[in-house]
C-alpha cells in the first residue's frame, strides 16, 4: 500500500492551493484520512481529518480557509486550502487508516510567500 500525495508547490498570501493523496496498492477498507504538517523543528500537526462516513475536523487555525474531502472510489482525498497565509508554510503529509493500522504518503512542500 502506497500512498501517493501531489499539489504542493509555492503560493502567494491569499492564494489557493490543491493537495491530493490516492491510496494505491492492496486497498482494504479505508476508514479515516487525513492531512498533517510539520515544519522543521516543531512536531506533526492535525490538520484536518475525515472519517468515512465523511465527518471532518480541522485545527482551528485553518477552518473556514482549508476543505478537506475524499473520493471513496477513487481512494483519494483532497485538501483544498484557501487564503493561504506564510505561516501555513510546511511539509505536508496524508494519512490513512485501514484495519486499524495508520499508512503515511511522502511529504509535499508547501511554501507561501510573497
Amino acid at each position: 500500500v502506497q500512498l501517493q500525495a501531489s499539489g504542493g508547490g509555492l503560493a502567494q498570501p491569499g492564494g489557493s492551493l490543491r493537495l491530493s493523496c490516492a491510496v494505491v496498492g492492496n486497498v482494504f477498507s479505508i476508514n479515516a484520512m487525513g492531512w498533517y504538517r510539520q515544519v522543521l523543528g516543531k512536531e506533526r500537526e492535525l490538520v484536518a481529518d475525515i472519517t468515512s462516513y465523511m465527518t471532518t475536523n480541522y485545527k482551528d487555525s485553518v477552518k473556514g480557509r482549508f476543505t478537506i474531502s475524499r473520493d471513496n472510489a477513487k481512494n483519494t482525498v483532497y485538501l483544498q486550502m484557501n487564503s493561504l497565509k506564510p505561516e501555513d508554510t510546511a511539509v505536508y503529509c496524508c494519512n490513512a487508516e485501514m484495519v486499524g493500522r495508520p499508512y503515511w504518503g511522502q511529504g509535499t512542500l508547501v511554501t507561501v510567500s510573497s
